[in-house]
Parts: structure tokens; sequence; C-alpha cells
């Protein structure tokens, strides 16, 4: 049936966690407390509604399955978190869910799907939160069996909150009426409205990015890379919702789905492809980014060759001009360390010239050597 625009409370965009919840209308009964059954294993939350309204908090499973007999016009809402093995089995047994969708329930690790098994759809998603101590995303997966009297959700992970939808749903009876289709609308709703804070948290750090790879930090090679990483994972995160939210439109003829229920069903799928779009965006910066940093660095260590270049060459011009000394220098060295050797026998010994012949000898040789290594611009 339609609801009036007071009563559509339940959705808002963005839902920050710490906002309180809406008004119920008056006609509604007073919300129970949600439970969480801790001595029930892997049960989080279970309860029976009928006509939107809370009927029966059940402390296990087994009592959850008799209650629904008892109101066979009710739906039960079960929620758990990582189930054991014989938990999911008696969930089949009683549902009669199929053997694939429990092997996947169990096994996790999936890829967001949406199956349909005779009167049973599966759902997975894949939900995320933005850490900001650690600016990591964090990503959560969870598994929904819609029947037609019954919700079961199968969470591993932190994210997302599932309690949120349950109060924000037990906050509009009106809309919980409308069976297990309202609930699963609501739960793609919070997943993607969890999608928002992730946005804005890699939005700022790949601003940050861009400001450390122009300063020329050594590190934000890896830290581009990391983001990068992550951006994958939330590409296959975000992209297959496209696709299953309009495989759920192209059903409203056949399955009578209500016209609230389509609206609302839209909506996300705006907002589904509206984060893919900016996702697809991000690893495009991203790889761009790299890129840029990438160039940087090949011009840093351009750079640092030719100054490790122009140093050795000037190192080669300073030893050219010490050895060209060095040469010159030898010369007059040589000729009178060998007059300088104490034997009576050498030649020029006796001669008048020879002291001014050793002197001109040696300044003709420095003099010669001096303009050959001028000509090869050693000096």
């Amino acid at each position: 049936m339609p609801l009036s625009p007071k009563k559509h409370q339940w959705r808002r965009r963005p839902l920050p966690p710490t906002s309180p919840p809406s008004k119920a209308p008056a006609t509604a009964e007073p919300a129970a407390p949600a439970p969480v059954h801790k001595d029930q294993g892997s049960v989080v939350q279970a309860a029976l509604y009928r006509e939107g309204n809370r009927v029966a908090t059940p402390d296990s499973l087994a009592e959850t399955f008799r209650k629904l007999r008892e109101f066979p016009d009710g739906m039960a809402w079960i929620g758990l978190h990582r189930p054991t093995e014989a938990e999911v089995h008696s969930l089949a047994d009683e549902f009669d869910l199929h053997e694939l969708a429990v092997e996947d329930a169990l096994e996790a690790h999936q890829r967001p799907k949406l199956e349909r098994y005779g009167d049973t759809l599966f759902v997975v998603l894949r939900a995320a939160r933005y850490l900001d101590a650690q600016e990591e995303v964090e990503f959560g997966e969870l598994h929904v069996f819609l029947g037609k009297d019954f919700l079961i959700t199968v969470r591993h992970g932190a994210a997302p909150d599932l309690s949120a939808v349950r109060r924000r749903m037990e906050e509009t009876p009106e809309l919980l009426a409308l069976g297990p289709e309202a609930v699963l609308y609501a739960i793609l709703d919070a997943v993607v409205d969890g999608y928002a804070p992730v946005v804005a948290g890699v939005q700022n750090d790949i601003d940050e990015i861009e400001t450390e790879v122009f300063s020329g930090d050594p590190e934000v090679s890896r830290r581009i890379y990391e983001l990068s990483r992550e951006m994958v994972e939330f590409q296959r995160a975000t992209r297959p919702l496209v696709g299953m939210l309009h495989a759920l439109m192209a059903g409203f003829a056949k399955y009578g789905t209500d016209e609230e229920l389509q609206r609302y069903l839209r909506d996300v799928a705006d907002h589904v492809t509206h984060t893919s779009e900016r996702v697809d965006g991000f690893r495009q910066a991203l790889t761009e980014i790299l890129t840029v940093n990438a160039t940087l660095v090949t011009q840093q260590q351009n750079a640092e060759m030719r100054a490790l270049a122009e140093a050795g060459f000037e190192q080669n011009e300073e030893i050219k001009k010490i050895s060209s000394w060095a040469a010159i220098l030898f010369a007059p060295t040589l000729v009178g360390t060998i007059y300088g050797m104490n034997f009576e026998t050498m030649p020029e010994l006796s001669w008048d010239f020879g002291y001014p012949f050793a002197i001109c000898l040696m300044a003709v040789v420095c003099v010669s050597l001096y303009f050959i290594f001028k000509r090869r611009h050693w000096l």
C-alpha cells in the first residue's frame, strides 16, 4: 500500500551513524529492543513480525521455527554472524534453501550477486567502511536469503550494522508490513549509504597523495599502490550492484512489487551508479598519479645522474690540471736528479757550459710541456 510522505522517515540520505531515530507513527506500537543472544552461538537477532509489528522474540532458531508455524501470516527475520555449519543447515532444512546458496553462505568470499532458487532469492553484498586511524578500507560480506515469509542475513565481517536497519524498519511498521522485500531494500540502502564515508575518505587520501607526489615524498609510491588495491576491491563490491538492482527492477511487474518499494529501489540504484562512477574515477586518478609520480622520480634520478656526471667532469678537469703540472715539474726534477748523482765519469761534468745547458734544457722541456698541455686544454 502507498505510504504518505510524512512517514518516509526510514530513508535519509546521508544517514549518519549518530543521527537520532525518527519518531514512529502514533498508531504504531513501541519497538521492542533488539535482542542479542549471546548464548545461542551465531544468532545475533531473531524476531517474528506480523503486519509490521514484532510479535515474538525467540531465543533460538528452534523457537523461531516454532513461532513461525504458530503465525502462518507472520514473517521471520533472522540475523546471524559467522554461523556454524549446523546452524546454516538447520535453516536450510526449515526453509528449503538451495544447497549451492548454503555452500556460498558458509564459505563466504563471494562476489556480489543475485540468484533465484525457486521461491527463494539469494543475494550477496559487499559492505565497506573507512578506518580513519589506519586510512584503510575494510570490507565485509553479507548473504541474504529472502522467501515469502522469512528473511535470513548471514554476516561475515563488522559491516554493515544491521541492528540500525532493524530499528529503522520497526519504527516504520507500515513499511515493514510490506514483507521481506522491504527489508531487503532497506539492507541494500544501508550498504549503499555505507559507501559514502568510504568515498569521502578515499577522496581525502587522493588529495593528500597528490600533495605528497609533488613534494617528493619517497613513501608516496607505496601509498598509491595500496590505495589502488583497495579501489580494485571497492570496484568489485560496487560494480555488480548496478546489474543486480536493474535485475530486481526488471522483475517488478512479474512479482508484483509494491510501488513504494519500486521508488526506493530506483533511488538506491541511482546512488549505486553514482558510487560506481566515483570509484572508477578514483582508479583512473590513481593510475594517472602513479604515472606522474614515476615521471617525477625519473626526472629526479636524471637530475641526480646529471649532477654526478657534472661533478665527475669537474673532478676530471682538476685531475688533468694536477697531472699537467706534475709532468711539468717532473722534467726539471729528472734532469736535476741525473746530474746530481755522484759519478766522476759522467759526461759534461767538466764542461764549462754544463750548468747553463742543464738549466736551459729544463726550461725548454717545461715550456714545451706547458704549451702542449695548454693546447689540449688541460691547463
